[in-house]
């Protein structure tokens, strides 16, 4: 199993949550952050005064998929998270050991598919 994080700009989370349900993921978590990469946040002019808003507003998402499913999960949050600018956002991909299902005590790929 792999988890999938996935930080992306807010109006695209529609889109992202559309094609991961496309390609058969089920659940996601999101979270809503603030953060920074090469774009280094933005000036912004507010009555009179600029000021530099270096955190910017992105969305996480979290989904923890099989291995089989996991080059699907990742190109679809590519395609469909894409702007072609600066910002976009990254994916990170890392191994889970174990997932169980609370309701029923199921384990393994079972728990998440």
């Amino acid at each position: 199993m792999k988890k999938v994080e996935a930080i992306i700009k807010p109006f695209k989370l529609e889109e992202v949550k559309e094609a991961i349900a496309g390609v058969g993921v089920q659940g996601l978590t999101v979270t809503e952050v603030k953060g920074f990469g090469r774009q280094k946040g933005h000036k912004e002019l507010y009555r009179g005064a600029e000021y530099v808003v270096e955190f910017l507003p992105k969305v996480k998402l979290e989904v923890v998929v099989t291995d089989g499913k996991l080059k699907g999960v990742v190109e679809a949050i590519v395609k469909a998270a894409s702007t072609g600018r600066i910002g976009d956002g990254k994916i990170f991909v890392s191994s889970v050991e174990d997932a169980v299902r609370i309701r029923t005590g199921e384990s393994g790929d079972i728990a998440v598919d």
